[in-house]
């Protein structure tokens, strides 16, 4: 069948067989659909959905799209996690190494930024000489060596995917379960997971912004997972607000260094990387409880060992050796820093985390087309969290940007995006659910 025909049954609400999906994924893959076919296909899925068994076969047809991983002579459970992706969310850069350190093998295929959402491959970009996109047998190497590897799609590995998530990216097809669901999935597939777990985010700044459709996202990923032979869970998780105190990328991967080397306890950040290294070690059966597991991860963070490890797989990667001890040697600083200042006194109850994530790319930290290229210097650091108490004239951000006219302009934006009352606010629950 002729892909506008696939289009058109979709578009009308028919239920695709497993022959039509194949067809449409295998020429996706094989480079043989136009963006605007792409792009049809995915707002006719988004407009009409997909049924179980359609996710399911969308999900294994693109898994299959190109070479699936095999570890067999590695000794350790191969685990990974994936977020559906937020703003200020770099929990991936520091879960990986830290998990690692624990005896896991954790070979991680992730995306870059998707709408406003940050991406993992864009924050790792901003080191210089890193490689995102091995051929498989470096990707090996590494998680044999390192105990982690923090990696994109390879040309090889679940192609169909690459191109579709492209161009979800500036259709407003992003937040479509299937389609998430599939991209997610057919990565860790393709990657040979023994175990996974999901991060599903909903708020403001995720891309489920009610909580009942997130939990029908983190449904179908676990139902499909599960179905396809990984061991998953997923857990709901916060965002109403920037999950770091960071935005960006470069401004990202200091976080990361700085949360590696002890610096970010007590955070938000830190209990959702605690919750899930806790989550990935019970469900592989390295420790036997979740509190045995935070205790492991605590462990490997202040004894240097999950440092050391990110600083291995980012060296065997092609990256600087001597990253984790001297950062500013290497992540680029934007010519402009503007500290944002509270309007008012009072204490910070709420923020749109969207439209955070929204002053990055304008700042040129993300994309709106395909081909678009990031200055990986720009982005906001010194976020203060939610019941945070200011005074009038105190800092609540930081602006990193490429001239002053940026600068004022993102500035202006951030002191819009929160919101300053008398009353101390409530606090959400960062983690809501397991599901």
């Amino acid at each position: 069948m002729i892909p506008q025909e696939i289009i058109r049954r979709k578009r009308d609400g028919e239920e695709l067989g497993l022959a039509d999906i194949n067809t449409f994924i295998a020429a996706l893959a094989a480079g043989h659909l136009s963006e605007g076919q792409i792009g049809a296909f995915a707002m006719a899925v988004w407009f009409k959905g997909m049924s179980r068994a359609e996710t399911v076969a969308l999900t294994l047809a693109m898994a299959n799209s190109g070479d699936r991983l095999k570890w067999a002579d590695i000794d350790r459970p191969i685990a990974d996690k994936h977020s559906t992706g937020g703003v200020g969310d770099n929990v991936s850069l520091m879960l990986a190494p830290i998990t690692a350190a624990c005896g896991l093998a954790v070979p991680m295929i992730s995306g870059r930024g998707l709408g406003h959402t940050g991406g993992t491959l864009d924050k790792l970009e901003s080191i210089p000489g890193y490689r995102i996109t091995p051929d498989a047998d470096l990707f090996h190497k590494v998680v044999k060596q390192a105990g982690c590897a923090i990696i994109g799609q390879t040309g090889t590995l679940a192609p169909a995917d690459g191109r579709l998530y492209a161009v979800r990216d500036v259709t407003a097809t992003v937040d479509s379960i299937p389609l998430i669901t599939a991209s997610i999935l057919s990565k860790k597939l393709a990657a040979g997971l023994q175990t996974l777990v999901l991060d599903v985010k909903v708020g403001n700044g995720a891309i489920m912004a009610d909580r009942a459709q997130a939990e029908s996202l983190a449904r179908s990923l676990v139902e499909v997972a599960n179905g396809a032979g990984i061991k998953t869970s997923a857990l709901i998780t916060d965002m109403n607000q920037p999950l770091a105190d960071s935005a960006g990328n470069a401004v990202e991967m200091r976080n990361c260094l700085d949360f590696l080397a002890g610096g970010k306890a007590d955070t938000r950040l830190q209990t959702v990387v605690l919750a899930f290294a806790a989550e990935m070690l019970v469900k592989s059966g390295i420790a036997t409880s979740p509190d045995e597991a935070q205790g492991m991860a605590r462990r490997a963070l202040s004894s240097g060992k999950a440092a050391e490890v990110f600083g291995r797989m980012v060296s065997t990667l092609g990256g600087p050796a001597d990253l984790v001890e001297n950062p500013d040697k290497y992540l680029a600083r934007a010519p402009v820093e503007k500290p944002v200042l509270a309007g008012r006194p009072g204490w910070l109850s709420a923020c749109d985390a969207r439209g955070i994530g929204v002053s990055v790319i304008d700042l040129g930290g993300g994309r709106r087309h395909p081909q678009d290229r990031i200055d990986h210097r720009v982005g906001f650091s010194g976020l203060l969290p939610l019941g945070t108490r200011v005074e009038a004239g105190e800092p609540i951000a930081v602006v990193h940007a490429a001239d002053e006219a940026a600068a004022e302009k993102a500035a202006a934006a951030i002191a819009a995006h929160y919101r300053i009352t008398e009353d101390k606010p409530q606090q959400s629950p960062v983690i809501s659910a397991r599901i």
